[in-house]
């Protein structure tokens, strides 16, 4: 670490204390303002006069001692938890929008109770996100008596809800919701042609649990809703068994992290023969190679039971920080195809997409932000630069007593695997709880048979069984339980010892607790920590180790394993400069994935800025801010939805071959921005235009049948998902080196178009 890391990191502490000691402070007078004494309804009667003072324009700093005070007490009557004090000042950071880093089990979600109640004092509403729908309901009911008690309403909003249901959830006063079930609402928002079909209200104050999870790993992902999807018949098979055909070094070969895929000259020219048509680079074949391209990157860089599973005759895709099944989760589409087609499987296509909104956009709709996670400190500078967020860590209630070893560092699979079950089974013998957190579905099972082979049951949770979760989980702490898991265990998993029995619990705390072991390190340290973290939960005893191999795909990306080529052992390796070494890559490999954000934002924030100038002039239609007939609010509103969709397939198609333009000496960033400004400068005469001639033909007519039979309605059905853009992550640096050299050599050997076409 060198000097000017180590000063940053030493102000940064210093910092953190100086807020924390003034947390402190505040957390005393909380404590004082002690309203034990007072009847329910002097406490209700108290709540009614903040609300009147925050309603009537009183700054909520003003108010914050009472409230939290009030919200305490509230919590000790019908809840019957007192708040610890790190959990007022963690409640207290919150208000004053910050990320807060809360350890597992130190109560993350009482803490939000106290800023959700003060902000939601205005009558403008607040929003929880939650981690998925089953955290929405239980803490929207969990927690609802106390806000219930204070005289606020409380709702959860859940998949397969009606609008009406919707439009009454988010009318509360605190509304518990997944991200994505919001940003799909607001994108239905986006494109309804009535003021009574939408369902959210002005967006006031959010909390984000889990915080580094939504606005870090899945901040680019892009939600989608687009119009009727029809069945697509496409030549994907086509490409499928010609990338089959083709062969690494001999025709194609990996960047240097193997990130991306790309042909060689003899792979191009088996390409033309097997495909039949010419060269592959000419303007008029540049849909082939986009399909060719796609087909190989499915074939070689996607790999079933890693990056997916098949399940049910459909591809399942598994998200990478916590190992689960990506619900509703799609590639973009012509990757989506290629992979179906590697798989054999039949595709349906997405439909017009009608809108799109990438979840850190999304979330960034609201003017007042703060989050709360295990795990935020190791990318606190990611915060500060994209959200303008503090990371403050609040100190455990109980002191963390687990330990934590160093790595294990093997030359090669087999000995690290060897070493592991020589482990469990020791360790097993004792009757101590193990988890173990593995890097894929396929790895799970992989050393679920090892142990099997070994005599040592175990519970194996992966992608393929998430059925089981509730079940394996509750029993993870128990005594002699033995789990295998994927990192589906590394995130908003709570593990008791003794499975929440008090005697068997004590017992697992004196054989030390429950001991995790990790079989390879994760790209971000965050995740290797939420895995460490399901351990020594609220000052319990525990233990984690990480087992490396120099063989495990990120080492070998980085050549580490050259260092130790010849002289395998069967031992762990006794060099610590490995372990430093690993971290190194680890902050390397944070950086990259940073850096690849901020440049996919150079694409995606000119992108929001349009839709945001546009939505708000709809906004205006919709609401009649602009005088008008009804027919033409219909018309009008209709016509901005079509050529926005319109626009949006550009953006996409341009996205597609941009990168092209870096071949003839332009940076893509600015000629996508200089061809996407000037597109969207033609929207509003488009509007006009084709808004009057529809006009002429209503001839005035208010009347909806009307409407309806010249097609000004919406989509007969829409649908919503997720694009996965780590392929558009990837493409951003697939045309360099040899790749270039090919192109430009192709271009001169059969020159048949120009560049600047692109």
């Amino acid at each position: 670490m060198n000097i000017a890391v180590k000063f940053m990191q030493k102000f940064k502490n210093f910092d953190n204390q100086n807020k924390l000691k003034v947390y402190r402070d505040k957390t005393e007078l909380i404590r004082k303002r002690n309203m034990g004494a007072w009847d329910d309804e002097q406490l209700q009667a108290e709540s009614l006069r903040l609300q009147k003072e925050a309603r009537s324009g009183t700054p909520l700093d003003e108010l914050l001692v009472d409230a939290y005070a009030l919200v305490c007490e509230a919590a000790k009557r019908t809840l019957g938890l007192q708040p610890y004090d790190v959990q007022i000042m963690a409640a207290i950071a919150l208000h004053e929008r910050n990320l807060i880093e809360q350890h597992t089990g130190e109560g993350k979600t009482l803490s939000a109770v106290m800023p959700a109640y003060l902000n939601a004092l205005t009558g403008k509403g607040v929003h929880v996100l939650t981690f998925n729908d089953y955290l929405a309901k239980r803490d929207a009911d969990w927690m609802g008596p106390v806000y219930r008690f204070l005289g606020l309403t409380v709702n959860s909003v859940q998949a397969g809800m009606s609008l009406y249901e919707k439009r009454e959830a988010y009318a509360k006063d605190i509304t518990y919701v997944t991200a994505k079930t919001a940003g799909f609402d607001y994108l239905r928002d986006t494109i309804a042609l009535s003021e009574a079909a939408t369902v959210h209200r002005p967006f006031h104050y959010v909390i984000v649990d889990e915080a580094d999870s939504l606005l870090l790993d899945e901040a680019r992902v892009p939600l989608v809703i687009s119009g009727d999807s029809a069945s697509s018949r496409s030549d994907s098979f086509r490409f499928a068994e010609v990338a089959r055909q083709l062969k690494q070094a001999e025709h194609y070969d990996f960047d240097e992290f193997q990130r991306n895929v790309y042909l060689n000259e003899a792979g191009a020219e088996k390409a033309e023969s097997l495909l039949g048509c010419g060269n592959l680079y000419d303007i008029h074949n540049s849909h082939l190679l986009t399909s060719l391209n796609c087909a190989l990157h499915a074939e070689s860089l996607l790999i079933k039971d890693i990056d997916y599973i098949v399940r049910d005759g459909k591809i399942e895709l598994i998200e990478e920080y916590t190992g689960r099944v990506a619900e509703n989760r799609y590639l973009p589409d012509g990757l989506q195809a290629a992979l179906t087609a590697k798989e054999g499987l039949s595709s349906t296509n997405s439909g017009k997409i009608l809108g799109t909104i990438t979840i850190q956009h999304f979330i960034s709709l609201y003017p007042q932000i703060c989050g709360m996670t295990a795990t935020a400190h190791a990318s606190a500078l990611d915060f500060q630069d994209i959200y303008a967020l503090q990371v403050v860590q609040i100190p455990p209630n109980r002191p963390n007593i687990r330990i934590d070893h160093p790595h294990r560092i093997y030359t090669h699979k087999e000995a690290k695997l060897k070493a592991l079950v020589q482990e469990i089974s020791s360790v097993h013998q004792t009757g101590r709880p193990i988890l173990m957190g593995t890097s894929s579905v396929e790895e799970s099972a992989m050393l679920a048979e090892a142990l099997a082979a070994a005599g040592v049951p175990c519970h194996v949770l992966n992608a393929k069984n998430d059925a089981e979760e509730a079940d394996i989980i509750s029993k993870a702490g128990e005594t002699g339980a033995v789990t295998v898991s994927t990192n589906m265990a590394g995130r908003g998993v709570d593990i008791r010892l003794g499975g929440g029995d008090p005697a068997q619990a004590e017992a697992v705390a004196k054989l030390g607790g429950l001991y995790v072991i990790g079989t390879h390190v994760n790209e971000s340290v965050r995740i290797d920590d939420q895995l460490r973290g399901r351990s020594g939960r609220q000052g319990d005893p525990g233990a984690s180790v990480f087992y490396v191999s120099m063989e495990d795909e990120l080492l070998l990306r980085f050549g580490i394993h050259k260092a130790v080529r010849d002289r395998k052992q069967d031992e762990a390796l006794e060099e610590p400069v490995l372990s430093s070494k690993i971290t190194s890559i680890q902050r390397i490999v944070m950086g990259q994935n940073f850096d690849i954000h901020k440049e996919l934002n150079c694409y995606s924030d000119m992108v929001e800025d349009q839709r945001r100038l546009l939505y708000e002039e709809r906004l205006r239609i919709l609401k009649g801010e602009k005088p008008m007939s009804p027919s033409e609010q219909r018309v009008r509103l209709f016509y901005i939805d079509e050529f926005w969709a319109e626009h949006l397939a550009y953006i996409s198609y341009l996205r597609e071959s941009i990168h092209l333009e870096s071949l003839a000496s332009r940076n893509p960033i600015d000629e996508f921005h200089a061809q996407i400004t000037e597109a969207y400068e033609q929207i509003p005469s488009k509007v006009n235009s084709a808004s009057e001639k529809m006009l002429e033909r209503l001839g005035g007519s208010n009347d909806p049948a009307e409407w309806e039979k010249l097609g000004l309605k919406s989509p007969a059905s829409t649908r919503t998902y997720i694009i996965n853009d780590q392929y558009l992550q990837n493409k951003r640096s697939s045309w360099t080196g040899t790749t270039v050299f090919a192109y430009w050599i192709r271009m001169i050997m059969k020159p048949v178009c120009k560049l600047s076409k692109y």
